[in-house]
């Protein structure tokens, strides 16, 4: 199984606060690899540190074997990297369709149609109202937009920033179909997620963070029987 993302070493400041203290991880193809913690530990910091909108002040971060450290934002996209953002961020005055045309700005026009088709399939509710403004969606058919947008570049790594946030339960529970569902048909993840359950009931691999460090790693399944764990992040 070939490495697809390799984070090593990478320490990233707000200023005197220093947000990311020394870590490293790697997603392998194929893979779901979640990163949880409480909230302000450092996961959304790190997901936009590999996407570039953050700099690590040491370290690397290597995607498909090539360093990252001087890439901008829109290039790490079009090279097979794309982040849906917390708070799912999506053009509220723009329709559903255009929302996602605007995700494929790194294709090229003639595949868009086949593109569109491929995201209706996976989110039906999104074809019922492509032609709806965006901001009129619920939270999570705009979540669902958010999703369809990332996947219209044809994401070689899809990180998916906590999905689950601000929506009721049985729309969380389809959230987290569609992330299998992405995953059975050979979508590899870097998730990050605050319902530490639902995260590690699906991930292959998870990294725990505290203020800024990996404290913890290992198996979904071994850190959702470990005792400190259940404590500390699910309630038990």
């Amino acid at each position: 199984m070939s490495t697809i993302l390799k984070v090593e070493d990478i320490n990233v400041y707000y200023g005197s606060i220093h947000a990311i203290k020394g870590i490293s991880f790697s997603v392998n193809e194929g893979e779901i690899v979640t990163l949880i913690g409480a909230n302000g530990a450092g996961k959304s910091t790190t997901l936009n540190t590999i996407s570039g909108l953050l700099r690590s002040t040491t370290g690397s971060i290597t995607f498909m074997d090539e360093n990252l450290a001087r890439v901008p934002p829109h290039k790490i996209v079009a090279k097979g990297l794309a982040l849906v953002p917390e708070g799912r961020r999506v053009f509220l005055q723009m329709t559903v369709q255009e929302n996602l045309e605007m995700g494929a700005f790194t294709q090229s026009n003639a595949g868009i149609p086949k593109d569109l088709e491929m995201v209706y399939e996976l989110f039906p509710r999104l074809r019922e109202r492509r032609r709806q403004v965006s901001g009129t969606l619920s939270g999570g058919e705009q979540q669902m937009l958010a999703m369809g947008r990332a996947l219209m570049s044809h994401p070689k790594l899809l990180m998916l920033d906590e999905p689950s946030m601000g929506l009721a339960p049985i729309l969380v529970e389809q959230i987290f179909d569609i992330i299998r569902n992405l995953h059975k048909a050979g979508s590899t993840i870097l998730l990050v997620e605050q319902n530490a359950q639902a995260a590690l009931s699906i991930a292959d691999r998870a990294y725990v963070l505290e203020t800024g460090k990996i404290t913890v790693s290992g198996t979904g399944k071994e850190l959702l029987a470990s005792p400190e764990i259940k404590k500390a992040y699910l309630g038990g």
